[in-house]
């Protein structure tokens, strides 16, 4: 299916592994000029080399912590507006209210979920004043189960997907759409990492991780594609209806 998004251009968050590298590898597949940010220059050149040589499309770098106001404001300003922004950087630490102190729940909201937001502010200002584009917010699907035993990500998932909401709401009169996606767990390499620690401590062989995974939907987590696939799908005139919502990938679990 041709998606109509050949010759847009897309900035994505995040974008130097997992799901933000599968998003931007899927747009890219279609036809989108990329922009990746990360924080990490080694991973984001890794990144930008292995998009440029699948699907020869223009793809910029740019390496950020998108946690800092100034960062966020040396991007916007660095780059042209987009046709697509996809927020997708950040990582929440696990654990419950007792645990999490406030330096490390601030640290992380400042790059998951004000991170989001001001990346949003800037951008969606332009998107309106050009009278098209489309925000895909990467947000997790502990924003509708409240772990709490991930209550930072618990709440801070919640918020963004209120804020895609809402932000959604006011979009159509400016030609913009604004959508979230909340992925159950996915085989990331964070993830495959955490779980082969946990394999170790418990089976005293990290290579029986995927065992922790047998009780959910296919046995499996998602894959990286899976979500980066349905990001480009949101993201494209094929969805120009979706709008203000949240879609779901957790394999039904």
């Amino acid at each position: 299916m041709d998606l109509g998004l050949g010759g847009k251009t897309a900035l994505v968050t995040g974008g130097s592994k997992g799901i933000g590298r599968a998003s931007a590898s899927m747009l890219a597949a279609e036809g989108v000029a990329i922009t990746l940010i990360a924080r990490n220059p080694e991973s984001l050149a890794a990144a930008q080399a292995m998009i440029r040589d699948r699907s020869q499309v223009p793809v910029e770098a740019i390496a950020a912590d998108l946690s800092r106001q100034e960062e966020v404001e040396r991007v916007a300003a660095l780059v042209p507006t987009p046709d697509i922004l996809v927020n997708n950087a950040g990582a929440i630490p696990p654990g419950g209210l007792a645990t999490v102190d406030n330096t490390t729940w601030r640290a992380a909201w400042d790059l998951k979920v004000f991170g989001y937001i001001s990346l949003t502010r800037a951008i969606h200002a332009r998107m309106a004043e050009r009278g098209a584009g489309v925000i895909v917010n990467v947000i997790g699907a502990a924003g509708e189960k409240f772990d709490p035993d991930y209550i930072a990500g618990s709440a801070g998932n919640a918020a963004l997907m209120a804020f895609t909401r809402a932000l959604g709401r006011a979009s159509p009169a400016h030609g913009v759409r604004v959508v979230g996606i909340n992925p159950g767990p996915v085989e990331t390499d964070r993830l495959v990492m955490l779980q082969r620690a946990r394999a170790e401590r418990t089976f005293g062989e990290p290579a029986r991780w995927r065992e922790f995974f047998a009780h959910m939907p296919f046995g499996r987590p998602a894959t990286p594609e899976e979500i980066g696939s349905a990001v480009a799908f949101l993201a494209s005139p094929r969805s120009g209806y979706t709008n203000a919502t949240i879609l779901t990938i957790d394999g039904g679990g």
